[in-house]
């Protein structure tokens, strides 16, 4: 059984505050949903591993970034339900990818994030981009620490 950094429950606060206060900070300029990709493997680590109380954390997490960003709140945790109940289980029965599955439950949660936005706000290319950018920012996050 491998051992990730998001298990360990310090860690995971860290990064959860972290994500918090730089959301609280960007929302103000530019960026949408910083570390949002991070805070959805943490959501599907504890719920795979049945941590409950870190998954309060990470609703609680989200809820923030849906405050700051003016999404309808639990949106985040909805779709991450989704992704994790409907998707993902589909793609690791067709695919066998198992050091980049991380990335790639990163991208299927963008992919699901651009189309909430667009279905309640509109998208512009500004908006795209940016959160193109977020993804990648996560995807560079999730390489480096996790």
């Amino acid at each position: 059984m491998t051992r990730n950094n998001l298990d360990n429950p310090i860690f995971l606060f860290i990064v959860l505050l972290l994500a918090i206060t730089i959301n609280t900070i960007s929302s103000i300029h530019f960026l949408l949903v910083m570390l949002a990709g991070i805070l959805f493997t943490a959501f599907y680590r504890c719920l795979r591993k049945r941590y409950l109380y870190s998954l309060a954390f990470v609703i609680l997490a989200f809820l923030f970034i849906e405050i700051n960003t003016g999404l309808k709140p639990f949106s985040l945790s909805l779709l991450s339900l989704f992704i994790y109940v409907f998707i993902l289980p589909r793609a690791e029965n067709s695919a066998s990818y198992n050091s980049s599955s991380s990335f790639i439950y990163i991208l299927f949660f963008y992919i699901g994030l651009i189309i909430m936005w667009a279905l309640s706000f509109g998208l512009t290319e500004q908006i795209f981009g940016v959160l193109v950018i977020n993804a990648i920012i996560d995807l560079i996050f999730l390489g480096a620490f996790l």
